[in-house]
């Protein structure tokens, strides 16, 4: 027997109308919502600008600037210095899977 329980999956931070109920404390509960939101929500090789970042995480959650500083700090998205880009990252952030928190 694992002293480790399985991971729960994402979709168990969603209500049943697809809104996130909460954006999790613990990191790599965490790291697991965000790398999903980006597979999910921006497409490989596209360009986004911050209305559209911004609009994708309304559809999830009220704290889009939360939700977009965590897949920035994450390497999940990477943004122009002047922050009007910004584009999915290809390969997986460099932290280990941990996202840091973001105060």
């Amino acid at each position: 027997m694992s002293s480790h329980p399985s991971p729960r999956p994402v979709a168990e931070l969603f209500s049943a109308d697809g809104r996130l109920i909460a954006i999790p404390r613990r990191p790599a509960r965490r790291a697991a919502l965000l790398a999903h939101l980006a597979e999910t929500l921006f497409e490989s090789g596209r360009v986004y600008r911050e209305t559209e970042v911004n609009e994708a995480l309304k559809t999830v959650h009220e704290d889009y600037p939360a939700l977009r500083r965590y897949l920035v700090v994450g390497g999940l998205l990477a943004r122009t210095k002047d922050g009007a880009a910004y584009h999915r990252q290809q390969s997986t952030p460099a932290t280990g899977g941990a996202i840091p928190a973001v105060a």
